[in-house]
């Protein structure tokens, strides 16, 4: 709720469908990358030419509202086992239950692990100054949900690029809140985010055909040998892959005609008593998994609303591959941040 462009409360429905009425001094908006966008564009915020279309009351016309969605793909590559040393054995039901007790009252055996500690960072080429690729290694062939288990033994990685191009969109169909945004993620869009798929894919089979795991390597099931040209590569992604469920920002900040949110307050541009803590205000998705950047977010603003006194700012050196090489894609931006960390 606004009086002006001053946030001054919330409207919600509670259980059983009682409508509620709350007053705030101040709203702060944790929704995520997804339904953040959708709340704010919902209350008048946003790019006018959604809004207007479909009767919301328009508070302030920010085009960012929504826009610059980004997220991780990913693709299971899958190997059959030689060795009965994968998990797979034990995802029957009577298995499990074994499992489940060993775990509740011995906290041992394979429950308590979550079995990805086998992981890395590598580039698909040498046109990139800083590790594009992120895999995560299971002992055992399934898919995320638990279904699809081949049958006997079986390991995979889970690989994509981390610093894909594409952008994306979170947008409002309907003025009810009751009806899901449109999202639009745009994956395999652009030449770049192509071009390090297929590349994936091949460093993928590289690692997993390396002589240290020849006595494990019983052959590729998915995508499997017939999958080998780029095409073909691309094909089986766009068919196979699933989210990585790291969608990022969608209500970025920064100062740009784009940007959503003030970086020095984490409040929205051109209106008051309304702040954005959550994975939305990214400018750009994080380089790997965003659960620990979105902490970071979550600390810094945190520090910002209760307006404690920051550390003071720190130089440092971060890594770099070669001697004034960029860290990121040329063109981006933040090359010319310098080192400040």
């Amino acid at each position: 709720m606004f009086e002006g462009q001053r946030a001054v409360g919330v409207e919600c429905i509670q259980y059983k469908g009682v409508p509620a009425t709350i007053s705030a001094g101040e709203v702060i908006l944790c929704g995520g990358a997804i339904n953040t966008p959708q709340l704010l564009q919902l209350s008048g915020v946003g790019p006018a030419n959604v809004l207007q279309p479909l009767g919301v009351p328009m508070v302030a016309d920010l085009p960012g509202v929504g826009a610059n969605l980004q997220d991780h793909l990913e693709v299971y590559v899958q190997y059959a086992c030689r060795e009965p040393v994968a998990v797979n054995p034990h995802i029957g039901w009577l298995r499990k239950l074994g499992v489940g007790a060993q775990w509740l009252f011995l906290r041992s055996g394979i429950g308590a692990t979550n079995h990805f500690e086998g992981g890395g960072f590598c580039r698909s080429n040498d046109d990139v100054d800083y590790p594009n690729l992120m895999f995560h290694f299971l002992p055992m062939a399934i898919r995320y949900d638990g279904t699809a288990p081949t049958q006997g033994p079986g390991y995979q990685v889970h690989v994509g690029p981390m610093y894909s191009d594409a952008r994306g969109s979170v947008q409002i169909r309907s003025s009810d809140p009751r009806q899901p945004p449109a999202l639009q993620f745009n994956y395999l869009s652009t030449d770049q985010d192509r071009r390090e798929w297929v590349e994936a894919i091949r460093v993928a089979r590289r690692i997993l055909n390396q002589p240290a795991m020849a006595e494990f390597n019983g052959g590729e099931i998915s995508p499997g040998p017939d999958v080998d040209s780029d095409a073909e590569i691309l094909d089986w992604v766009r068919r196979d892959a699933e989210t990585a469920l790291h969608p990022t920002c969608t209500a970025k900040m920064g100062t740009g005609p784009d940007a959503v949110l003030d970086p020095d307050s984490m409040r929205v541009h051109g209106l008051d008593g309304l702040r954005v803590v959550d994975a939305s205000a990214f400018p750009y998705v994080p380089n790997g998994n965003t659960y620990a950047p979105t902490m970071m977010v979550a600390e810094k603003s945190a520090d910002l609303i209760l307006g404690n006194t920051p550390l003071p700012a720190a130089t440092t050196p971060f890594f770099r591959l070669r001697d004034g090489s960029p860290l990121y894609p040329p063109g981006d931006p933040r090359n010319s941040s310098g080192a400040s960390s």
